[in-house]
């Protein structure tokens, strides 16, 4: 029999390392305060499908997932009922001084993801009632110059093969579905109050009801609570990332006769937008320097509401890229609270805590990695566990569906702070 792992969160993240470690043989319990898988930060993810990324690793991941959605039915294993869907729109990544085309394109080749580069005129042309304007570096409304006529046209790269996933919250509910019908327990409303250890590695967790769950192997994939639950496992000293929850919003606005349009990222005006299902614009942002960050220290204190200040600020920035989007009086839209590591790169690794395992800093654009990062964990878990150096001799994955390797290394709690991000949830 496999070992005895608790998971702690059910959130997209959390239940695909759920499914992957019962696949292989486990005996897994999660985790998770709220009454259904999903229900947390995976409920206000914007669920994009891209492939822009820093890294190699971050890139071939992407590239991996993608055709995990494209064959969901498939990836689960099971028959879920009602699936969660993947919609392919394209996306196109506008240009930006922070982030040029010609520092990750060259990963694009690499891994093998098909691209179109476009000029500002094919930018018109495929994206009908676009402004090119270039108006770097994205500013306040309130600045006079977020007003002024772009002087410069910009253009931007297309990926037909990207898209969105039409109900987060459900791909969650899908793959927990998937890892109970290989034996996997989900026990809801559960929150843990301490990890236990003995020898030197994790022996169980304790819950707030009074309950005791005897293990060998913890798996941190808890979200915005992850910094908290390290403290309580009384890991993270040698960490030389962070992780800190952040409070988000994400505008929905009506479109009088829908998008059809590709998906946007538009970190040139701070802000990117999506079609969504029903026919309108989901619009969020993408952390611009004028923006004051709204990092919070307990998850639990986030105010759930969407407010008219953020509304304003993103979904005017969008209808600057926009012009026929009308900005509504009323906000309206989903407010999630983020889970950031400090080079927006999440950390997947062991800690030195034997037996205690992070999924972590994955919040705002890990989404969509979500089916390959529980083989990721399962792969790392099985080798480590079985004596692998993981610290010295990082573990490779060998992706099955593209066959790319990929450096788990890239992921480490102890690396060089990935100094090609570009400081957003772009990655």
């Amino acid at each position: 029999m496999g070992t005895d792992v608790v998971v702690i969160g059910a959130g997209v993240i959390g239940s695909s390392i759920a499914l992957e470690l019962a696949r292989a043989g486990h005996r897994v319990v999660v985790l998770d305060r709220a009454p259904g898988a999903g229900q947390g930060s995976t409920s206000a993810s914007s669920a994009i499908v891209r492939y822009n990324f820093s890294t190699f690793s971050g890139v071939a991941t992407a590239w991996e997932s993608y055709w995990c959605w494209l064959d969901w039915a498939g990836h689960l294993g099971h028959d879920a009922g009602d699936l969660a869907a993947f919609r392919r729109t394209g996306l196109v990544v506008l240009d930006v001084d922070a982030a040029p085309r010609t520092a990750w394109l060259p990963l694009f080749d690499q891994v093998g993801v098909p691209y179109q580069e476009w000029d500002s005129a094919t930018l018109a042309e495929r994206v009908p009632g676009i402004d090119t304007g270039r108006y770097w570096p994205p500013k306040r409304l309130d600045d006079e110059k977020f007003w002024e006529d772009s002087k410069q046209s910009l253009g931007g790269v297309y990926t037909p093969d990207a898209g969105y996933v039409s109900d987060p919250g459900l791909a969650a509910v899908n793959l927990a579905a998937a890892a109970t019908a290989h034996g996997a327990q989900f026990r809801f409303r559960s929150i843990v109050t301490a990890v236990d250890r003995s020898g030197g590695r994790v022996s169980g967790v304790r819950l707030s009801d009074g309950g005791h769950v005897p293990c060998a192997v913890v798996v941190n994939a808890a979200g915005p609570w992850s910094g908290a639950l390290n403290r309580l496992a009384g890991v993270g000293s040698d960490f030389t990332v962070a992780v800190r929850p952040m409070r988000q919003e994400v505008s929905h606005v009506p479109v009088a006769h829908g998008y059809e349009g590709p998906a946007v990222a538009d970190v040139d005006l701070g802000t990117y937008f999506r079609g969504e299902v029903g026919g309108g614009l989901l619009v969020g942002g993408t952390e611009p320097e004028c923006d004051p960050l709204q990092w919070i220290d307990d998850p639990d204190d986030a105010d759930v509401h969407p407010t008219a200040a953020v509304f304003e600020a993103q979904v005017t920035r969008a209808a600057r890229r926009l012009p026929d989007l009308t900005v509504p009086n009323r906000p309206r839209g989903v407010v999630g609270v983020y889970d950031v590591a400090d080079d927006w790169t999440p950390i997947y690794d062991r800690t030195d805590l034997d037996g205690f395992y992070v999924a972590i800093g994955t919040s705002g654009n890990q989404f969509k990695n979500a089916p390959v990062v529980g083989q990721l964990m399962a792969a790392l878990i099985g080798a480590v566990e079985n004596g692998a150096d993981h610290d010295a001799t990082p573990v490779r994955f060998r992706a099955p569906r593209t066959g790319l390797e990929i450096d788990l290394g890239a992921f480490s709690r102890r690396r060089t702070r990935n100094s090609g991000s570009s400081g957003t949830v772009m990655g």
